[in-house]
């Protein structure tokens, strides 16, 4: 998510238990209801004792929507393209996509070979990307909604963190903070939340008119792979939770660097920007995967065992505030849980 040189479980089957379970009982008393044996004291069938038009029609049986097949593309940015994430594939290289994000999981668990699956995701991307190129270090990638074509069944987006410029905004938060600190140490004062007033004044949340500005751009990116590919159904894949519900619980990885209301008020942002994707993925009639809900304790701030995002100071080879193995599979499996339905 964050603009760096720099991204919902298991699946389950597509037949409702429930439902096939109401549908088979309905089945099965309708069969013996209708049977010729089958007396009303009169010496006539049931079926014989209402006229036609008011017999009990069968319930049908609800049809399972089938899961999408390929052709597949995956859009958005680093949270995708899985930064740094051994091993590294494709081109141009200065996209930092990983063989084993979470496209290529989900592609893999569809059974989709390399003519059906194509992974345009880029590290940095912003929604102007989707219709332009994108200039890395490595090369430049093409607008990812070239890839593209009326044949396309199954698309993946995930993107706007950079949009609403996260990796600034945490590095601003820290310097803030830092700030702060010294001016407590000369007598200067403190505040409880340095960065939310940086960020914050007279009502105006500068972040939040950032994330508005993304959901803009975002809407008409959805109106157009709509356009291109009209048989497509389409996910647009939320972030996962980035810090712990407990601001405290960031102290032995974060120090006190950080206020924990500033921690607050970041948490508060991040859903904001998932809120944002929420709206637009249902105003344009695709479906938006909750990746925040299933990673709650597995935020950085988690032990080196549990978390799935990795902290500020990663472990080696890894990205900052990016999801690792374990975070790609997990969004993986919320794709997969969505696309099965």
């Amino acid at each position: 998510m964050p603009r760096t040189a720099r991204p919902s479980p298991r699946p389950r089957p597509g037949a409702r238990p429930a439902v096939a379970l109401t549908a088979g009982l309905a089945a099965l008393l309708l069969a013996g209801c209708t049977a010729g044996s089958g007396t009303d004291g009169g010496g006539k069938g049931f079926a014989g004792a209402l006229p036609g038009r008011d017999r009990p029609a069968a319930t049908p049986t609800p049809t399972p929507t089938p899961t999408p097949t390929g052709p597949y593309v995956a859009l958005g940015d680093s949270y995708t393209a899985g930064l740094k994430i051994a091993p590294q594939t494709g081109e141009p290289r200065g996209c930092s996509r990983s063989s084993v994000n979470y496209p290529s999981l989900v592609a893999k668990e569809l059974g989709l070979g390399p003519g059906q699956f194509r992974d345009v995701s880029c590290s940095g991307a912003v929604t102007g990307d989707l219709t332009g190129p994108q200039r890395t270090d490595g090369g430049v990638n093409p607008a990812q909604l070239d890839a593209l074509t009326s044949a396309t069944r199954l698309v993946t987006l995930g993107i706007g963190g950079n949009d609403a410029g996260f990796a600034d905004v945490l590095t601003e938060c820290a310097k803030e903070n830092l700030v702060d600190a010294v001016k407590g140490l000369i007598g200067d004062g403190r505040s409880d939340s340095p960065c939310r007033d940086h960020y914050v004044s007279g009502g105006t949340d500068r972040i939040r008119g950032k994330v508005d500005a993304a959901g803009d751009r975002l809407g008409q990116a959805l109106q157009e792979i709509r356009r291109r590919s009209p048989q497509a159904r389409v996910y647009v894949v939320g972030y996962p939770a980035l810090l712990p519900a407990d601001p405290a619980g960031c102290a032995p990885v974060l120090g006190r660097g950080l206020a924990g209301a500033d921690l607050g008020f970041l948490t508060e942002e991040e859903q904001q920007l998932n809120g944002m994707l929420r709206k637009r993925a249902e105003a344009a009639g695709a479906v938006f995967v909750d990746a925040a809900a299933p990673s709650a304790g597995h935020d950085m701030c988690a032990g080196e065992a549990a978390r799935w995002i990795e902290p500020p100071f990663p472990a080696p080879g890894l990205a900052p505030v990016h999801p690792n193995a374990k975070g790609q599979q997990a969004m993986a499996a919320a794709v997969l849980k969505a696309v099965r339905g």
